[in-house]
């Protein structure tokens, strides 16, 4: 099971630090193969390199499990239940997590594209390295979830509501803020911040003096306000 950590990063400021998780998964036993079945049960198993291209996996639970090097192209996991589990090196187009819930987890060197997580709930999500292009978080719920290390590209937050988000050493290219709800969300660590659309809702985030002057164009295009020198 995994042991919760107590967030806290005490010297990046007043905003609240995401508390991570720590998973620590029991002996596990290997998946013998096979496709996923619709809302199947899988728990303290070990996929690796496996191929769920194109499998029905909606409304499956995975507990206590780890997923190593297994393609995810236009996989169904929408409404899965992912728990205390650990995902590496998972690759995959068009991989279908809406309104999923991901509690404890750990995602690591994703290589991801146009994945579907609109009306999904993260929870204490930790999610390191890799590039994940084209993320649909709209209507999502992230509530202590940790990005580090890794590259987005054109994430869409639309109307999702975030509270203790941390972004550190990532790469935020094209973010779509609009109608988002933030709550202690720290945004120093994203380098690029590139914001698309949204820009009015930062309230709730904090950002850096650099930040704030390489935004300074958006924001003031968003008020309205002529610069001339």
């Amino acid at each position: 099971m995994a042991r919760r950590a107590s967030g806290g990063a005490g010297g990046r400021g007043a905003v609240k630090a995401a508390r991570r998780p720590e998973v620590r998964l029991p002996a596990l036993e290997e998946y013998g193969g096979g496709a996923l079945s619709p809302d199947g049960d899988y728990d303290g198993l070990e996929f690796r390199d496996a191929d769920f291209a194109g499998q029905d996996g909606a409304g499956a639970r995975f507990m206590d499990c780890a997923l190593r090097g297994c393609a995810l192209d236009d996989t169904s996991l929408r409404h899965a239940r992912l728990l205390d589990s650990v995902l590496t090196g998972v690759r995959g187009v068009g991989t279908d997590l809406a309104e999923s819930t991901l509690r404890d987890v750990e995602l690591a060197d994703a290589r991801l594209g146009g994945t579907q997580l609109h009306g999904a709930v993260l929870e204490r999500v930790w999610i390191r390295g890799g590039k994940i292009d084209y993320l649909n978080l709209r209507k999502a719920k992230l509530r202590d979830v940790v990005f580090e290390g890794c590259v987005l590209v054109e994430p869409d937050f639309a109307g999702a509501r975030l509270e203790r988000v941390e972004f550190l050493d990532c790469a935020l290219k094209g973010v779509d803020l609009s109608a988002v709800t933030l709550t202690d969300v720290d945004l120093r660590g994203a380098a690029p911040l590139e914001i698309a659309a949204g820009v009015d809702r930062l309230a709730g985030a904090v950002i850096s003096t650099g930040q704030l002057l390489d935004l300074a164009p958006v924001l003031a295009a968003e008020l309205g306000l002529r610069v001339e020198g």
